[in-house]
């Protein structure tokens, strides 16, 4: 029994399950180039993941940022991103990486 639970337990942690639902949802963490915005707009970096926390940052199409982790929530993925020491969510939508 024991040896099973052991084993379950390191599968989990392979897995990555039990990681508070944080899904890698790009194709490899690190630097991302924002695309896709319009040329008289800016992509929101936001406090936190949603449309419902404060802006943090306004980010032009060509911004290099950092990306954390990314997690679904609703129907957008929303990713942890930091740039020049600033830390905010942005969605993955926006996100191209380099």
């Amino acid at each position: 029994m024991r040896i099973t639970l052991c084993a379950a337990a390191a599968a989990m942690a392979l897995t990555g399950c039990g990681r508070d639902g944080d899904v890698n949802l790009l194709p490899g963490l690190g630097q991302f180039e924002v695309v896709g915005v319009e040329d008289d707009d800016m992509l929101k970096m936001r406090a936190g993941p949603g449309t419902g926390f404060v802006t943090v940052l306004g980010l032009p199409n060509g911004t290099i940022v950092n990306v954390e982790s990314c997690q679904p929530m609703g129907n957008t993925r929303w990713c942890a991103v930091t740039l020049g020491g600033i830390n905010g969510h942005v969605s993955a939508a926006y996100l191209q990486e380099r």
